[in-house]
């Protein structure tokens, strides 16, 4: 049987008080599939191999609502974003992310994370709805990539998850973000306290295209994990070269 290496739910190494970027993330909808490891090697910024959770790859999709954003000492305002992450691990041991697509329903932040940090962000139109126990959200990209690629999905969160297994916890408890940077491949350190997870049932998933834009193949059956977290606040600090 294959052997998940433990993960810490809080950051072993927090952010230092020269913090990029903070935000709150809430209405947050863990969907997670395994993938073929062939099929996300490539896809990953030279100096990281995937990092396999339970003898697996994996890719996910990642709703939610951006609130309490600061870059620095500047405010900025809320908006929906969704994005589709692999899970990486570095020449020094870190274990991180690589964020694949990066939807979001602001079209200035996405033009200037793009331009300004190299980040995969694509502006696109938001549906979201939210009851007392149902939260859904469906995309589809405006600009600047064309042909309208999107998912729509649907999630009924439980009651609090108390223990979450490792593969839950490798799964959200990330604390580094791979990026090629101008020809270098550099780590972004992230912290924020332990996930608040629910156990949620999935009502309904369809990829109408976004997992084949990001060079991943689609995934039209229902995913292995599906969790939802109501916030946390996320600190991203200042890159630092790997190769």
């Amino acid at each position: 049987m294959a052997t998940v290496t433990p993960m810490d739910a809080a950051s072993p190494h927090p952010v230092s008080p020269r913090t990029l970027l903070r935000q709150s993330w809430q209405e947050v909808v863990f969907l997670h599939w395994r993938v073929a490891e062939e099929d996300v090697a490539p896809l990953l910024p030279p100096g990281t191999v995937p990092d396999l959770i339970d003898g697996s790859a994996w890719v996910g999709v990642i709703g939610l609502r951006m609130r309490n954003l600061w870059f620095g000492p500047v405010p900025y305002p809320s908006f929906f974003e969704l994005n589709v992450r692999l899970y990486s691990r570095d020449v020094e041991g870190h274990a991180g992310v690589v964020f694949r697509a990066m939807e979001a329903a602001d079209p200035l932040f996405a033009a200037g994370c793009r331009a300004a940090v190299r980040l995969p962000y694509t502006w696109a139109d938001f549906r979201y709805a939210r009851t007392a126990d149902h939260v859904a959200y469906a995309t589809r990209r405006l600009a600047p990539a064309a042909g309208g690629a999107g998912v729509r999905l649907a999630v009924r969160p439980g009651p609090r998850h108390p223990a979450p297994t490792e593969v839950e916890q490798q799964l959200t408890a990330r604390w580094s973000l791979h990026e090629r940077w101008y020809g270098t491949t550099v780590r972004f350190p992230i912290d924020h306290p332990p996930w608040p997870l629910q156990y949620t049932a999935l009502e309904a998933w369809h990829d109408d295209g976004l997992l084949a834009a990001c060079g991943l193949p689609p995934q039209h059956g229902p995913p292995e994990s599906v969790l939802y977290a109501s916030s946390t606040t996320v600190r991203f600090g200042l890159p630092a070269p790997i190769v």
